[in-house]
């Protein structure tokens, strides 16, 4: 997927995110671990956001593209991000899908 398009799926999913009440902290935070794509705000908790879209969703969608990989890098991320803002506030971990031309799916709690 391109930079552009991705980026255009990013925004799609903050405004939905929006819509459900939460509020955009910072979007394309990078560090060592890699990138978070959305940091939101929902009441007192902070939730760390990642963002898929497959066009094709016969090859396992976007829900399966998310490894454990990616989780680990994702925890280490959002490690590091509390840290440098030295935040001790209750967090999670969300992603908002998008698969082929259906409406984004929101995954609440996809790190245990």
């Amino acid at each position: 997927m391109s930079r552009e398009r991705g980026s255009a799926f990013e925004q799609q999913a903050a405004r939905f995110l929006q819509q459900q009440g939460l509020q955009l902290v910072c979007s394309n935070w990078h560090c060592r671990f890699g990138e978070i794509d959305l940091i939101m705000r929902d009441g007192a908790s902070l939730v760390f956001v990642e963002v898929r879209a497959r066009r094709d969703p016969r090859f396992g969608g976007a829900a399966a593209s998310i490894s454990a990989a990616k989780c680990q890098k994702l925890t280490a991320a959002a490690n590091l991000y509390l840290s440098q803002q030295r935040l001790n506030t209750p967090c999670r971990f969300d992603a908002v899908l998008f698969d082929g031309d259906s409406a984004a799916q929101w995954l609440k709690n996809i790190i245990g």
